[in-house]
C-alpha cells in the first residue's frame, strides 16, 4: 500500500511559515516533501525538483559570492561555491528548518543514519528551492536562499579552511585529481624535527614546505600552492 504522501493542513501551515513562503499550488510543497521509496512514482517524488534545485540553489549562491566577495579569484570563488552547495550545508539547513518531520519516506528509508540520511535531508533542501521557484519565480526563490545562505556565505570571511581540504576541492573541481603528499626529507633531533614535503597535482607545479610535524608542512606545502594559484590571496594582499 502507498504511502500518503499529502501533508495535513495544520503541517502545511507550520511548514510555510518556517519557510516564509505560501504556496499557490500546494501539489509543489507535497511532492518537495516525497521520497521515491513511498512508491508513488516518478511524477510524484522530488528527484525532478531536487535535479532543478540544485542548479537555481547554484545560480543564486555564485550570485551572492560574486557581489560578497568582489576582489577574489574564479577559483576562491569556486571553492567558496562548493562548500555552500555541498550536502553537508544543505542539510545544516534542513536541520534548521526541522525538515527531518514532514519528509515522506517509505519504511525502508526511514531507518537510514549518518551519510545516507544526510543526502535525503540535503536533497529536501533543493527540491523544496525548486517547489518556490516553481511556484513563485526565482525572485522567490533567490529570497528563501539568501535567508539561509547569506550570514552562512559571509561567516567564511573570518578566516581561511584547512588548507588541504580547500586545494583538495580546487583540485577535483579543475582537474578531477587528489593531491598526493611526499616527505622529502625529516632533520633535525627527535625533539626539534623538521620535515620537509612536497605536495603535486598532476599538470601543476608542484610546492613544497618545511615544518617541525609532517601534517604542519602539508599544510605550508597546499597553502603556498593555493597562493600562487590565486584560489587565496596572500596574507599581504588582505584587507
Amino acid at each position: 500500500m502507498m504511502k500518503s504522501t499529502t501533508l495535513s493542513a495544520e503541517q502545511r501551515v507550520k511548514l510555510e511559515t518556517a519557510l516564509g513562503h505560501t504556496f499557490a499550488d500546494k501539489q509543489w510543497l507535497d511532492r518537495a516533501l516525497t521520497h521515491s521509496s513511498t512508491g508513488g512514482g516518478k511524477a510524484s517524488n522530488y528527484e525532478r525538483l531536487e535535479f532543478l534545485g540544485d542548479r537555481v540553489l547554484g545560480l543564486c549562491v555564485a550570485e551572492l559570492l560574486f557581489s560578497t566577495y568582489s576582489t577574489a579569484t574564479e577559483g576562491e570563488l569556486s571553492v567558496r561555491l562548493n562548500q555552500l552547495v555541498s550536502a553537508d550545508s544543505c542539510a545544516s539547513v534542513s536541520d534548521d528548518l526541522g525538515l527531518h518531520q514532514f519528509i515522506r519516506t517509505g519504511s525502508d528509508v526511514k531507518k537510514l543514519t549518518g551519510k545516507r540520511m544526510q543526502n535525503v535531508r540535503a536533497d529536501v533542501v533543493e527540491s523544496l528551492i525548486a517547489a518556490i521557484y516553481l511556484d513563485a519565480g526565482l525572485e522567490a526563490a533567490r529570497s528563501f536562499i539568501l535567508k539561509h545562505w547569506e550570514k552562512r556565505a559571509k561567516s567564511s570571511a573570518n578566516g581561511r579552511r584547512d588548507a588541504k581540504t580547500e586545494l583538495q576541492e580546487w583540485s577535483h573541481a579543475k582537474f578531477g585529481r587528489t593531491p598526493h603528499y611526499r616527505v622529502d626529507d625529516r632533520s633535525g633531533p627527535d625533539h626539534e624535527p623538521q620535515f620537509t614535503v612536497t605536495v603535486e597535482i598532476e599538470g601543476v607545479e608542484p610546492e613544497t614546505g618545511i615544518e617541525r610535524s609532517k601534517r604542519a608542512a602539508e599544510q605550508v606545502a597546499a597553502t603556498k600552492l593555493l597562493e600562487r594559484e590565486g584560489i587565496w590571496q596572500k596574507p599581504e594582499q588582505e584587507g
